[in-house]
């Protein structure tokens, strides 16, 4: 049954962190609606496609997405109107055909992307059924593991820890609600163990987890450790990190901040490597610079006891994670559809990972929204385990929600067991 789209319409909302976005919505010819919109993280790395604002200082200090919507509703809209709203890959590769730039700058990542999920749920709502089985192409089996960023590194009130990231994951936990339920209570206990063990308030940081409170990673997962035995959780979880080493990397030094100190990367690759020796990290992501290629063969040669993961590393592009497979530089790749811009993008280099043996673990962003595409693309693609960020905040709460609801609605469904990827 044809089903063509005759609408598709933009305009500017703003993000969980109330950054302006791109929101857009496509109608097809017999009302089916499809609304995408563009997240953006914190961390943007330097090969994501392009997020275009308009630089107007005297709006939201210059982040607004004018031009952006604009170019949806006056260039991108006329080309795809009329277009077949369930071929979302010709869909896709008109507007990158329009763009007609390394990164999407032109028009901006931002609205092609927005355009491109929209099309992806319109396309669903045309088949009468929940976007997840639309990937899925039958009722879901079973869903990720939930993960939790309990404690967030970086640069916090006069600390400075270098690794990004500390996770809680409960995959040894029953089903998936014992799972929300486990990494619900270990945050819960967080700021009681915080403030016991080093004497001052827990604070909260910018990606809603807890501020780390030492320079020290080992510290810090010590601590998380602390509050999961301290609420009778330890048995249930695993950790994992993201280190996001090019907020913290020197290029013309060559080296990496890492408690207060320069090192080098066969340093850095050692600490983590002794940090696999006293804690189980289900995988360490970003461990590295984005360019930093020829040390990612060396961690995954040196770090046996977890998956080295590529994020900044990857950006979800076909041609780099290409690169990193022939190097035998990663074990996988985070899963972000809006770092390349389009659904299509991101499911070729998705299909590339799964044909080559590598994991696919998708994440939001911090600047984040209700109903997230990626929590559809992780349910329907049947990934083993997911970055759900801390579980403070609604767009957060909401991918929890999902991942429930939608074990609850699929009859047999389970949580996913992912024992055959762990490597401690």
């Amino acid at each position: 049954m044809s089903e063509k789209i005759v609408s598709v319409k933009a305009r500017q909302l703003i993000d969980c962190k109330c950054r302006p976005m791109v929101e857009v919505d496509v109608i097809t010819e017999h009302g089916y609606l499809g609304r995408g919109s563009a997240p953006t993280g914190s961390t943007v790395g330097m090969y994501e496609s392009y997020v275009l604002r308009d630089n107007d200082p005297n709006e939201y200090n210059g982040k607004s997405v004018h031009k952006a919507v604009a170019n949806v509703n006056d260039i991108i809209a006329p080309a795809i109107t009329g277009m077949e709203v369930t071929e979302q890959k010709a869909i896709d590769y008109k507007m990158i055909e329009l763009d007609g730039t390394e990164n999407k700058s032109k028009l901006g990542g931002n609205a092609i992307y927005a355009v491109s999920v929209a099309v992806f749920r319109a396309a669903a709502a045309s088949k009468h059924t929940e976007l997840y089985n639309y990937i899925a192409g039958e009722r879901i089996k079973t869903v990720p593991v939930p993960s939790f960023n309990v404690i967030n590194g970086g640069r916090n009130f006069g600390i400075t820890q270098a690794f990004n990231e500390f996770i809680v994951m409960p995959w040894k936990a029953k089903d998936v609600y014992d799972a929300v339920e486990t990494g619900v209570r270990i945050f819960e206990q967080l700021p009681k163990t915080i403030e016991k063990r080093f004497g001052t308030p827990a604070m909260v940081g910018r990606s809603y987890g807890y501020t780390a409170p030492s320079e020290d990673p080992a510290e810090v997962l010590d601590t998380i450790m602390q509050a999961a035995d301290e609420c009778g959780a330890a048995d249930k979880i695993s950790l994992a990190l993201d280190c996001a080493s090019s907020e913290m990397y020197d290029a013309e030094s060559k080296t990496y901040l890492l408690k207060g100190e320069h090192v080098s990367s066969d340093e850095l690759i050692d600490y983590v490597r002794e940090l696999t020796d006293s804690f189980d990290f289900v995988f360490v992501e970003d461990l590295l610079d984005e360019n930093d290629w020829e040390a990612f063969p060396n961690a995954v040669s040196r770090i046996t006891k977890t998956n080295i993961i590529g994020d900044d590393f990857i950006v979800t592009n076909r041609k780099r994670i290409e690169q990193a497979y022939a190097m035998n530089g990663i074990a996988g790749f985070i899963l972000k559809p809006n770092q390349v811009g389009t659904i299509s993008e991101a499911l070729e280099t998705y299909d590339f990972a799964v044909k080559h043996g590598l994991l696919a673990i998708t994440s939001g962003r911090s600047g984040g929204v209700i109903d997230d595409v990626v929590m559809d693309l992780a349910v329907g693609l049947q990934i083993g385990f997911i970055k759900n960020g801390a579980p403070r905040s609604g767009e957060r709460i909401s991918k929890l929600n999902f991942l429930m609801r939608a074990c609850s609605l699929n009859e047999g469904c389970k949580m996913a067991d992912i024992s055959k990827v762990i490597r401690f």
